[in-house]
């Protein structure tokens, strides 16, 4: 790929980028592609509400694909991503971890479709892809191949509480278990259908070829919008995932946080003997980590943004990391690493342009999840 002028390639632009510019949607770069954070006449707000209340539709073909093929693919997983691959069986999904296997830090968080013992697929993190691919590639076996479908694929997701409603109208499959999945087509076009989402609504996650992606959405939007089904940005699903407390690889997770430290020990299979980074992991786990990911409500008016600091008295006891207004809640809601002396239901400040905004630490999610 060419780089653009100042060094920089140029961004990727997802199978459905002109039904984003039919709507008016606002673009912004996000993991090396042009998506949208909002649409004209609705706005983030609005986009939201509708996915608490009714559904909402997202874009989210820049997320990574990929998938592992031959005998031993599920092993491979096993041995090297953190969860236990042996919790959960045939179509059915799972969130993991892809540790550095010296630091025990996250190179990215995602999830695993298990097909059976021989394919696996996976969707990274769309900045991560290349890199969980290419450790995975490096630590497989004769047989086993690790393959880049990134920009093969597309990924509409349905989310709130009428998502079945919606799937039900276009004749897709809806009802099956959280984190499963099913294969079906739409007009002749496969489909897996996942029961997986990143707002803390019931709803679906749907797999499709990159140029059947406008068919499913203008399908997906002609049989929503009398349910009140709204197209929804980034912007949207950033404020969702934050009300619920999901970290963001990025900002909330990163080389330098491990899952001990982001409180994603739910998501390591700690009984496992081989994985990334076990050593160093359970080492920390048994001493305590220094800091925590832990949740911040405002009692005031402050909206906390990362970067800000944390104080308990005129102390700095750690980073605001996500930050933003819960437009459920209608008060700032945050994730911040803190020193391990926080506690919840501790008071602390923020510096919000210095000022000192009011703080209680919570434990996430801030809003009650209807994703069962």
């Amino acid at each position: 790929m060419d780089a653009a002028p100042g060094g920089e390639p140029p961004l990727l632009t997802s199978p459905l980028h002109e039904r984003h510019l039919a709507l008016g949607a606002k673009l912004a770069p996000f993991g090396g592609w042009s998506m949208p954070v909002e649409y004209a006449g609705s706005g983030v707000v609005k986009e939201h509400t509708a996915v608490r209340t009714a559904a909402g539709l997202f874009d989210v073909s820049h997320l990574g694909k990929g998938a592992v093929r031959g005998p031993g693919s599920a092993l491979l997983v096993q041995d090297t991503l953190s969860n236990d691959l042996a919790r959960i069986g045939p179509r059915q999904a799972q969130y993991t971890l892809c540790c550095d296997d010296a630091s025990g830090g996250i190179v990215d968080d995602l999830i695993v479709y298990l097909y059976g013992d021989d394919h696996v697929f996976l969707v990274p993190n769309a900045a991560n892809c290349a890199e969980v691919l290419g450790r995975l590639r490096a630590a497989a076996p004769a047989g086993v191949e690790v393959e880049d479908l990134h920009r093969a694929l597309a990924v509409l997701a349905v989310q709130g509480p009428r998502a079945d409603e919606v799937l039900d109208a276009v004749g897709l499959p809806a009802g099956h278990d959280y984190m499963s999945f099913v294969e079906a087509e739409l007009g002749g076009t496969p489909v897996v259908v996942c029961r997986t989402g990143y707002t803390g609504e019931r709803g679906y996650e749907l797999v499709c070829a990159a140029d059947a992606a406008p068919a499913l959405w203008d399908a997906l939007v002609a049989a929503g919008g009398p349910l009140g089904l709204l197209p929804c940005g980034l912007g949207a699903r950033d404020t969702l995932r934050t009300e619920m407390g999901y970290p963001l690889h990025g900002q909330d997770i990163n080389l330098d946080v491990t899952p001990v430290q982001a409180r994603l020990g739910w998501a390591v299979g700690w009984g496992k003997e081989r994985f990334w980074g076990r050593d160093v992991l359970v080492s920390e786990r048994e001493r305590g980590a220094d800091r925590l990911l832990r949740g911040l409500v405002a009692t005031g008016r402050g909206i906390p943004r990362p970067g800000m600091t944390v104080l308990a008295g005129d102390e700095p006891v750690g980073t605001v990391t996500s930050g933003t207004f819960s437009p459920t809640l209608r008060k700032g809601v945050a994730l911040a690493l803190l020193a391990r002396s926080v506690a919840e239901g501790d008071e602390v400040a923020v510096d919000v342009r210095s000022r000192r905004e009011a703080f209680t630490v919570t434990r996430p999610p801030f809003v009650e999840a209807g994703v069962r």
